[in-house]
């Protein structure tokens, strides 16, 4: 079994798992709310979302943003059961253990504290067109 600090480091290896970030806009809910709110959150919605042996739309029932969780989930392949069968050897088809949730939420409270940690990322702004610089300029 490995530790947070290794799946971590190799959800970092993954070109997909590893460019997921919090917006500007999740970092201030996760301020604003507390991290026991969000793990009380995370709580409920692995609970209600991934714990049971079929999940109401498994494999697309985590938005991608939303909710600083939802992206958690996607960041450490905690979003689905195939993810987690992949990633962490969890089989299908069976009810998640108590334990096996709490490892999960551990897991995810885990990647948005160290997200919580990192530089603010830039706001982004759109870039006005040159339309002097396009192919259609005549």
């Amino acid at each position: 079994m490995q530790t947070i600090k290794e799946a971590l480091a190799k959800l970092d290896k993954s070109k997909f798992r590893s460019k997921f970030r919090l917006t500007m806009m999740e970092r201030i809910y996760v301020k604003d709310k507390g991290m026991v709110t969000i793990r009380r959150h995370a709580v409920s919605l692995i609970a209600s979302r991934l714990a049971p042996a079929h999940p109401v739309n498994d494999g697309s029932q985590t938005p991608y943003n939303g909710h600083p969780v939802f992206v958690a989930q996607h960041a450490t392949a905690c979003c689905c059961r195939k993810c987690l069968e992949k990633w962490y050897k969890v089989p299908q088809n069976i009810d998640l253990s108590e334990s096996a949730q709490q490892k999960i939420v551990n897991l995810i409270m885990a990647w948005i504290s160290r997200e919580m940690e990192r530089p603010e990322p830039k706001p982004r702004v759109k870039e006005k067109l040159d339309i002097t610089k396009t192919a259609f300029y005549l």
